[in-house]
């Protein structure tokens, strides 16, 4: 048997470092014509009409961007948790958090100028994303419970909660039936940034977030401080860095970014609360983070790269009659891909010889 171990390189290319993630794309896109292949019908013209349904007009790229506008946050709020070693699993929880604070004083409980209004949502979707994280934090702090476990179990209670809220006191009479909230009133609703898309402001708001995010991590005291309890937090805690403080920071930023997915979805591509508000924007917002390597400025790339992998798959789907699953095929090839470039950029194989 080979006998191998993995080694830190001392010396590592930065160009090698930028083009890997591209390099790790195209591969994964040639092994899934495979499986595409296995479907039945042409990887050429299945992925010609996956980038047609993506980008192939106004509407489509209309439609990737919106789609894209949750990934980024719920992106933003995964690499933000994770350079700190706290592993957020819960974005859906937190999402849908922010949803829930969207409907309840966005719902005429408040009026304000939509200049105001929509800012006030913004706040309120991002404290109740935040909030919800910091138990977890003290849970985690003070009783050792795993994050990871605590943060995917609040998902399930939060999404409990919105489906007893929209079969009860939340259900918006004039529904006709159907579960869901009170509709958010005009000065709180985004508007379209393209004329009769799907595409709202929104996506706007994504990017200047992902900027600032950038910044404070780079550029800013916290930043430093988040990325030394990620490195080390036992050192770092010794250097004189207040730990908890800057996890109970790191909570409030995640989960506000998680939160503010929920604000866009329910104040402006829907305009109301609903049980599917997200097909899974939390956990896709790993992928995207990973994907991006926890870097702010790359989550709006992966973002909207995901985006159109699923937007076009659904394209492809209608027109080349395949399966819509196979977009989860090509995501979770290239998440494989992308990491497996980002172990080989840090580590090298060691050959040590045959071992019987």
């Amino acid at each position: 048997m080979i006998n191998f171990r993995l080694e830190e390189r001392e010396n590592r290319n930065v160009r090698i470092q930028i083009l890997s993630p591209f390099i790790a794309v195209f591969v994964s896109l040639i092994i899934s014509c495979f499986f595409i292949f296995l479907a039945g019908v042409s990887p050429v013209d299945s992925l010609k009409e996956l980038l047609i349904g993506s980008f192939g007009s106004r509407n489509a790229i209309a439609e990737t961007l919106s789609r894209a506008t949750p990934l980024i946050l719920t992106g933003l709020a995964a690499s933000i948790a994770f350079r700190a070693k706290f592993w957020n699993i819960g974005a859906e929880g937190q999402l849908y958090a922010g949803a829930l604070a969207v409907t309840f004083f966005g719902t005429g409980l408040i009026e304000l100028p939509s200049i105001l209004m929509i800012p006030f949502l913004f706040l309120v979707g991002a404290i109740a994303g935040g909030l919800l994280l910091l138990p977890l934090v003290l849970l985690k702090n003070y009783f050792k419970v795993d994050e990871v476990v605590s943060t995917l179990l609040t998902n399930f209670i939060i999404i409990l909660l919105v489906s007893y809220l929209l079969e009860g006191p939340w259900k918006d009479p004039m529904s006709l039936g159907w579960p869901q909230g009170a509709s958010v009133i005009d000065q709180g609703v985004l508007p379209q940034i393209v004329a009769r898309t799907r595409l709202h402001l929104g996506f706007i708001f994504s990017i200047l977030f992902a900027m600032l995010v950038w910044i404070i991590l780079s550029k800013h005291l916290i930043g430093y401080q988040i990325k030394a309890v990620g490195y080390n937090s036992s050192a770092a805690k010794h250097s004189g860095i207040p730990v908890l403080k800057t996890i109970f920071i790191v909570a409030l930023l995640s989960g506000g970014m998680a939160g503010m997915a929920g604000v866009t979805e329910t104040a402006g591509l829907k305009g109301y609360l609903t049980l599917d508000l997200s097909p899974g924007f939390g956990y896709a917002g790993i992928a995207v983070a990973m994907l991006a390597a926890l870097h702010p400025i790359g989550v709006i790339a992966s973002g909207i790269f995901l985006a159109s992998i699923y937007v076009g798959a659904d394209a492809m789907s209608r027109s080349m009659n395949v399966p819509s699953y196979l977009a989860d095929v090509i995501v979770a090839i290239t998440i494989l891909c992308v990491l497996v470039s980002l172990v080989m950029n840090q580590y090298k194989f060691k050959f040590s010889g045959l071992k019987k």
